[in-house]
């Protein structure tokens, strides 16, 4: 039970103040001449004004409350580290034990064990903060007497608002001597330049009980699993590496760094960048032969590609042309056959010959040159007219050798429906043509074609080859039997999927990745790796992968669509696995090479240094003793050289209130009458 004085003014305090305000300026002027009584009358005024406050006797009874401490023990993956779980199985008995003793002011002991989070949460590493924050809010905050923590310190969630009305201390696990080395990544590009060099900005970081003389450290470089790269760059300093991009879509460069001798952990010791390589602008010559509808059609195509910088020639006036008007009247370029097919014709991408008969423009020579930079890696487009299957085609020169169908001499002038064949339902450049376009129009010619390499994608009249693609040593080549597609684009009979198909072409013979007929393509979430296979022909049945420490494994590869097979397996490690199916091969990343746990492995983040400090707590190391628990006073000092307070915040809860008047109403009565009774007859003497 606690007893008080209360008070419940009879009017408001406002008009209390100022009464008492002038009834002592009114003494005071009294009291200053000397006027006799003023002493009855200050003592009739504060009666007065003491009966306007109405004071009670108040009587609580309170039953009190004990106080909460958190306990707030890490259990993340870096507590794994050398000698940090054998600490904290050392401290985390002895503190509950000290916290019991306390009899005296019983202390509630609130346990928030703090664990891993999942490798797909959107925020991983020490999430300490938000399960503090979530216990707290399940307590009043006036009964907190502080939380004890129980880790390395390295948190990741200190912006976490956590309002906490107490002191936080750190128990901290780990040595003194120990150190860590890392990889810091100051500038690492989302993408390149395939061909160019990639620039990456780094660092090697040493932190905590550095031993001398280490000197400068080791980096290795790859892209993909390839052959590594060796550079020694100095500590502490940043440096730029370059890399050279080799091919477009993701390449995954590793990073890393031997594990030094003593060192807390290598699990740092590495980076895995994905780096999307994409091309430079991709330079296109289209050569049409004569003028035509469809010519404006491809035109329009590859103009609308920001990526693609096209150099279009159309051959207006053949050399056999003699119509007498004069060269100099002439309002057309010279056509730079030397320029562009022997001196650049490798600056080029793709080469599209549309509607193209041989007229003497292009000699022998130069063509040949073009077969050449076929094999070589180039890329070649035939847009046939009915001058393929005469004696002006192209079939008739030195590009035959590369041809992969050649022309019989038959023109088919009838109306047919292009369809895709079987192989055309898997390859990427015609695969899902149908779901663009239901409904196809015709097209009204098409040259007769024999195949003898390749892969023939359509057909259309009698079932001929309409569409053939085929891959020549490093290069590739297509023929495109017909030079109706225009048809679609004009709505003829209903149009069809021509943009659609023209853009697939182009980019295929460019080499786009994803348009790739053979491909594995892995993607991993978390430990779960799937696994996609394309092929045109029969796929493997399984698949060998090898992980980042050399462990094999196998899965099985299962059909989904034609062409498509697909495969899911779990992994242990995290890093670059390499997957094969014994004809090609690719790379996939599994987690992060350095996780959020062990980026920092050493000290206290400078964060945590100033919450604690904040709130008045301190931070012990339980290498060298686990600190003693002290009760202390609120507002008082709660942390020493070896102990740690926790404050008393006697809270308590309010069972029952009992009001009194300090007096009765006719007492005081009696007494303000007396008293200016005793003030009248001591003037009036």
């Amino acid at each position: 039970m606690v007893s008080s004085i209360s008070y419940a003014p009879l009017i408001g305090w406002e008009i209390l103040v100022a009464l008492t305000a002038l009834n002592f300026v009114v003494l005071a002027i009294a009291a200053w001449f000397g006027l006799r009584g003023w002493f009855m009358r200050s003592l009739l005024a504060a009666a007065l004004l003491g009966a306007l406050l109405n004071p009670s006797y108040k009587q609580e009874d309170r039953n009190p409350l004990s106080d909460i401490v958190f306990v707030v023990i890490d259990e993340t993956a870096s507590q794994t580290l050398p000698a940090r779980a054998a600490q904290m199985q050392a401290a985390v008995p002895a503190i509950m034990a000290q916290l019991e003793r306390h009899a005296d002011a019983p202390l509630e002991v609130i346990t928030v064990t703090v664990r891993d989070t999942p490798e797909d949460a959107p925020a991983q590493g020490t999430m300490l903060m938000a399960a503090l924050a979530d216990a707290t809010a399940q307590v009043a905050h006036n009964r907190i007497a502080g939380a004890i923590i129980l880790g390395d310190g390295r948190i990741h969630d200190l912006q976490t608002p956590t309002d906490f009305p107490a002191p936080v201390h750190l128990l901290q696990t780990g040595r003194a001597q120990d150190w860590d080395r890392r990889i810091v990544m100051e500038n690492a590009p989302a993408f390149g330049i395939v061909g160019e060099s990639l620039e990456i900005k780094l660092r090697i970081e040493d932190t905590g009980a550095v031993p001398r003389r280490l000197g400068p450290a080791t980096i290795f470089a790859s892209i993909d699993g390839g052959a590594e790269q060796q550079y020694q760059i100095p500590v502490g300093e940043s440096v730029t590496l370059s890399l050279p991009l080799q091919h477009a879509g993701i390449n995954l460069l590793d990073l890393r760094t031997p594990a030094a001798s003593g060192e807390i952990t290598d699990r740092n010791n590495r980076a895995i960048l994905p780096i999307n390589g994409v091309r430079d602008r991709l330079r296109v010559l289209l050569v049409s032969g004569e003028p035509y509808a469809g010519e404006r059609t491809w035109r329009n195509l590859l103009r609308a590609d920001a990526s693609v910088d096209l150099v279009h020639f159309t051959i207006l006036r053949p050399p056999q042309k003699q119509d007498g008007v004069p060269v100099t009247e002439l309002s057309l370029i010279a056509f730079p056959t030397r320029e562009l097919f022997m001196e650049k014709i490798d600056d080029f991408d793709l080469i599209i010959f549309d509607r193209y008969r041989r007229r003497g423009i292009l000699p022998d020579l130069y063509l040949e040159n073009v077969a050449r930079y076929v094999r070589d890696g180039g890329a070649i487009l035939l847009v046939t007219g009915p001058a393929f299957a005469e004696v002006e085609s192209l079939a008739r020169s030195p590009m035959r050798a590369v041809l992969p169908a050649l022309p019989t001499g038959r023109v088919i002038e009838e109306g047919y429906l292009p369809r895709l064949t079987d192989v055309g339902r898997q390859h990427p450049v015609t695969a899902g043509l149908e779901s663009v376009s239901g409904d196809w129009g015709r097209w009204l010619r098409q040259i007769d074609l024999k195949p003898r390499s390749g892969h023939v994608a359509m057909d259309g009249a009698l079932g001929k080859p309409l569409l053939v693609l085929d891959r020549v040593e490093r290069g590739r080549i297509a023929i495109l039997a017909s030079d109706h597609a225009w048809l679609w684009s004009r709505g003829f009979e209903g149009g069809g999927p021509q943009l659609e198909l023209l853009r697939r072409l182009a980019h295929w013979l460019m080499k786009e990745p994803e348009l790739e007929e053979e491909v594995l393509s892995a993607a991993a979430n978390g430990k779960h790796i799937k696994v996609e296979r394309r092929s045109l022909g029969d796929a493997v049945s399984s698949l060998t992968f090898i992980g980042p420490s050399g462990q094999r494994g196998t899965a099985d590869l299962s059909p989904i669509s034609a062409g498509r097979w697909h495969s899911e397996f779990n992994v242990e490690e995290n890093g670059i696995y390499r997957i094969s199916d014994g004809t090609i091969e690719t790379v996939v990343a599994v987690g992060p090479a350095s996780p959020r746990e062990f980026e920092q492995a050493v000290g206290v983040s400078t964060e945590l240094l100033a919450m604690v400090a904040d709130t008045g707590g301190g931070i012990f190391q339980l290498e060298e003793a686990t600190p003693d628990i002290r009760r202390t006073r609120l507002g008082r000092v709660a942390k020493g050289r070896n102990w740690l307070g926790l404050p008393h915040r006697d809270a308590y809860t309010v069972e029952d209130i009992r009001l009194a008047p300090l007096a009765p109403g006719w007492l005081v009565l009696l007494f303000v009458a007396m008293l200016s009774l005793f003030a009248w007859r001591y003037e009036g003497r």
